[in-house]
């Protein structure tokens, strides 16, 4: 994905140029990329940046007037609007659709700018006049700065790519941040998967001043959120009503085209229903399967067409099977090993959603912030596969997490759940165009830790911005069934009739029991995948892996140097993928992970 990357060095050779080329060129990965450098020798900082044509950021270097001060930022601000008018009125020259307008910010702002920041971001203040460099991040570290320090240099990149490009010693996996991959699909803390590379915690400024760090500040403190009051219910509502209101604007107003990534579910429906687009200027799209229209494709039309915007289906079909080799590499390479196999889907659709817009509105964060949600914890792990030495890893980091939940619950959401385990996905997104979500606007999310619990306890906050917002939405499902007046018994019917379909898919692709497996393969002839799947799931991993995919699991997993790896056991590997190709058992779960701590292995550390 985009980003920064480069060093901060006493060692003044002539090879650091080439060597901040060598940074640069591993992160450009799409031919819509724009990248550039920034090199002074006399601070000793070497720095390049990508970024996605045409993007908020895609502006650098952002200097000031006087040019002693230089800005290089990487994501988004989502700035009040008076704000920015302020700036202009004060005499500042600036482009009022990109990120130039930040460095007469800071000028203003001084020590509270990156207070004044609201978004996903990461950059480098350079301080001609003051000598000094600051690398800065957002509030919840959700654009990572990777760093490793040597003797005499600082390195940092939005990619861990980079930094191993350059320091190949550094290509060491750590078993216990692969456990936790493993085992919950993130690395947890401040930790990565290499050795000695570590990420630069959120809401941190770290200052350099003649090739060395002075000073570590962190800018924002959780507790001035989870130390307000908390409102009354209905106060609660009237001011995240009219806060939504005038935050949206933020996420929805942009030279580029926008487009909505629609589903059937209460988050994006908000936005459909708050927006004031006119009609016909939002395209929505939604992701399909290949066998069915799922309940969010079905709903998603309906809410687009009661909306007056055209609505899009972009499904996973043959094509994804036929390229999924490559498109899983390149997502586990582009994400750092973070993000599995199974999110080359990822790539494939956003891929095809950048050719409707750049910018993808999403309803992401909205149930974890609003409802209380959590789809974060430990997964159930098939310890058969790996060595007893490595199982130890794996029930060590169900223990870290279990200490990481001992927190405010929002805070957990999206201080640690969001930057640990959602980043994933986000990264894969990234790479292909500007993601935007309202639901983490600063100014919201403070509002939402005055929420009191017994607002969170049901879907009425969400329904009541609905239906106020919007009331032709009213009445339209959602992907669970459910309306505002969903007690009738018609629609008790339809949920009931919804949810066993939605059983049915998932008993036949991620949860076949392993006694039907070889029922399934038997009247494999007869399709019944037509039948049971993509009502919910627009991917099916279970079939393809069996059939499409059988040469491909088998040609990487039955490998002598994947079989060798030290923290597997061979023999099990071996019975477990001839047993789920053959039709006998579904290791769906296992394959995805072994496939991914393969390809890790072949792509950063070989």
């Amino acid at each position: 994905m985009p980003g920064i990357t480069g060093f901060i060095t006493n060692k003044l050779i002539p090879e650091n140029k080439s060597y901040l080329k060598l940074m640069l060129d591993s992160m450009m990965h799409e031919s819509f990329y724009s990248s550039g450098r920034y090199i002074d020798e006399n601070m000793g900082v070497y720095l390049g940046w990508v970024s996605l044509k045409g993007s908020f950021a895609d502006c650098l270097p952002i200097w000031n007037e006087k040019k002693d001060k230089v800005l290089f930022f990487y994501g988004e601000d989502f700035q009040d609007r008076a704000i920015i008018e302020r700036l202009r009125s004060n005499g500042h020259d600036f482009k009022l659709a990109n990120a130039s307008y930040l460095i007469h910010l800071y000028e203003e702002q001084r020590k509270d700018f990156f207070q004044f920041l609201n978004g996903f971001f990461n950059g480098i203040l350079i301080d001609l006049e003051a000598n000094e460099i600051s690398l800065f991040n957002d509030r919840f570290g959700m654009q990572r700065i990777y760093y490793y320090r040597s003797d005499d240099s600082f390195y940092f990149s939005s990619e861990i790519k980079a930094i191993l490009k350059l320091l190949p010693n550094l290509r060491v996996l750590v078993p216990e941040s692969l456990a936790e991959l493993c085992s919950m699909g993130c690395v947890l803390e401040d930790k990565t998967l290499f050795k000695n590379i570590y990420q630069l915690p959120g809401a941190s400024i770290w200052t350099f001043s003649n090739g060395v760090c002075k000073s570590k500040v962190k800018y924002f403190d959780q507790e001035c959120w989870e130390k307000q009051t908390l409102l009354e219910k209905e106060a609660f509502y009237i001011e995240y009503a009219n806060s939504f209101k005038s935050v949206l604007p933020r996420y929805l107003n942009s030279t580029d085209q926008i487009a909505m990534s629609l589903t059937g579910g209460l988050d994006t429906r908000m936005i459909m229903a708050n927006n004031q687009r006119p009609r016909g200027a939002f395209p929505c799209y939604t992701f399909g399967s290949m066998y069915h229209d799922s309940f969010d494709v079905k709903i998603a039309r309906k809410v687009a067409r009661a909306c007056g915007q055209e609505h899009l289906t972009i499904r996973v079909d043959k094509n994804f099977i036929e390229d999924f080799d490559r498109l899983a590499e390149k997502t586990v390479y582009i994400t750092d090993g973070y993000l599995d196999v199974t999110g080359a889907i990822e790539l494939y659709v956003n891929k095809i959603a950048r050719e409707v817009a750049p910018i993808r509105i999403t309803g992401n964060y909205g149930s974890e912030v609003l409802r209380g949600i959590r789809a974060f914890k430990p997964k159930p792990t098939n310890l058969g596969f790996f060595n007893h030495d490595f199982i130890k890893h794996i029930n060590q980091a169900s223990d870290l997490f279990d200490e990481s939940v001992k927190m405010h619950d929002l805070s957990f959401a999206v201080f640690k759940q969001a930057p640990w385990f959602n980043y994933n996905r986000l990264s894969i997104e990234q790479s292909q165009l500007t993601m935007r979500s309202p639901f983490m606007d600063n100014e919201l999310l403070a509002l939402a830790f005055r929420n009191p619990k017994n607002a969170t306890s049901s879907d009425e906050l969400t329904h009541r911005l609905i239906s106020n917002g919007n009331f032709n939405l009213h009445y339209i499902l959602t992907n669970r069934s459910v309306t505002i007046d969903s007690n009738s018994f018609p629609f008790q019917a339809r949920k009931v009739w919804w949810e066993f379909l939605r059983l049915s898919e998932y008993c036949y692709d991620y949860g076949m029991p392993q006694w039907f497996a070889s029922i399934d393969y038997l009247i494999k002839s007869l399709h019944p995948e037509r039948v049971l799947l993509g009502r919910h799931k627009f991917y099916h991993f279970r079939v393809w892996y069996r059939d499409e995919l059988a040469d491909y699991v088998s040609g990487i997993l039955l490998d002598s140097s994947t079989l060798n790896r030290s923290y597997f056991n061979k023999r099990t590997i071996s019975q477990m993928v001839m047993s789920h190709i053959s039709g006998h058992r579904n290791y769906t779960t296992e394959i995805t992970r072994l496939l991914t701590v393969e390809l890790i292995h072949r792509l950063f550390i070989v």
